[in-house]
């Protein structure tokens, strides 16, 4: 099954029409515009000239047969194929930087055999990695470039082809979309832009009845990650930390203060974007002390 990138929303809501009912357990390959929805082709091009009610397009929603609320979502990334050529930009105001930069630039970014051309001289490896994935959040409608415990643009760079992704899963189907592909991205996405690529990403959904989470989980063959976002950096911290917290303490039969001592020991709290109103933030632990999250 392939879902095209004509169909996109620009908020991940319960109101949003199916773009396609997939049952569970399904691959499908679901191809994606890049953030700025295919609108920038050349360096020449002003961002101005964008029209900014265009950004952040996710791809779908996907209806999943059997989903329902309290549910867990299992999606397995199991490939991402990307374009030729991909767009960063710098953008006065925006990210990190944003406050010294003076004027705004766009550059485009030619992609061959894994290999970004940064400059000729300049050559980058290729991870392609998912920067906006999630399903419709519990109450209202949320922008696709806002993260949150339904996922959305949550920029983590292990997001990748060979991970598994765990939602929450809030209404009827869960409603998922995804977009925003990057062809590389630095942790934290300080300049707003990863290298922004149109891709066709292939995944298997699956529903996972009995297992209720709060916010997103993940893993892949290296390690075990909680995920939270919010407008406070200290609390997107606390809420992935105290997360996997109560997963040491539950999987390894340990108390609050031992699991919270093994974390300090052998965790890491990981940036993944540091530029959207909401932060977000990972905890890792290495598979060789926590096999699975669920």
């Amino acid at each position: 099954m392939i879902l095209s990138c004509s169909q996109v929303v620009y908020q991940m809501s319960a109101v949003n029409a199916p773009a396609l009912r997939i049952p569970d357990k399904s691959k499908i390959t679901v191809q994606t515009q890049d953030c700025f929805a295919n609108q920038l082709n050349s360096d020449k091009q002003k961002m101005d000239a964008l029209d900014w009610e265009r950004i952040n397009p996710a791809t779908g929603p996907l209806y999943i047969e059997g989903a329902m609320p309290g549910d867990t979502l299992k999606i397995a990334i199991d490939e991402i194929k990307t374009a030729g050529w991909g767009i960063m930009a710098a953008i006065p105001g925006a990210g990190v930087l944003g406050s010294v930069v003076e004027e705004s630039q766009i550059k485009r970014i030619r992609v061959q055999e894994n290999t970004a051309w940064f400059t000729e001289e300049i050559h980058l490896p290729c991870h392609p990695m998912i920067g906006v994935i999630g399903v419709a959040p519990r109450e209202g409608g949320i922008p696709c470039g806002e993260p949150g415990s339904h996922g959305g643009n949550m920029d983590n760079t292990k997001i990748a082809a060979g991970s598994t992704l765990y939602l929450p899963v809030f209404h009827p189907g869960a409603l998922l979309a995804m977009g925003d592909v990057h062809a590389c991205m630095g942790d934290g996405e300080i300049m707003v832009s990863g290298l922004e690529i149109p891709a066709e990403v292939t995944v298997t959904v699956e529903v996972l009845k009995n297992i209720t989470i709060e916010d997103p989980m993940l893993e892949d063959k290296h390690a075990c990650y909680t995920i939270a976002s919010h407008e406070d950096l200290e609390k997107a911290i606390f809420t992935a930390t105290h997360t996997m917290t109560k997963i040491l303490m539950a999987k390894k039969n340990l108390s609050l203060n031992d699991a919270g001592m093994l974390l300090s020991a052998a965790g890491n709290l990981q940036f993944c974007q540091v530029v959207d109103p909401k932060r977000t933030v990972r905890m890792e632990v290495k598979k060789t002390l926590l096999d699975r999250l669920i």
